[in-house]
């Protein structure tokens, strides 16, 4: 079995472990309801993937919190109306 013939320093430990750190994990936002998700997964809030509903959120939940998560979807609808803009109606600006 090999035996070290010498110790290793502490500052030749740490610069081997220097690649060991964990970098920061990359967020995007869900283009339907503006809440964080980790990329290529479904969002949890609303139950969409690239745009479009996959999973059916609110028949998970119960009839009381079904109502208050209907509610909240409908004012972040109204808040953020989607606009399709022309030539004509940018040049208007």
């Amino acid at each position: 079995m090999a035996v070290p013939k010498q110790r290793h320093t502490k500052s030749r430990r740490n610069k081997r472990r220097s690649h060991h750190a964990l970098g920061i994990q990359g967020l995007s936002v869900c283009p339907k309801c503006k809440e964080t998700v980790l990329p290529h997964k479904l969002c949890q809030n609303c139950g969409s993937y690239a745009g479009r509903e996959i999973v059916d959120v609110l028949a998970k939940l119960t009839k009381k919190e079904r109502k208050k998560k209907e509610k909240e979807m409908a004012e972040q609808e109204k808040q953020a109306p989607a606009k399709d803009l022309n030539m004509e109606e940018l040049s208007k600006k």
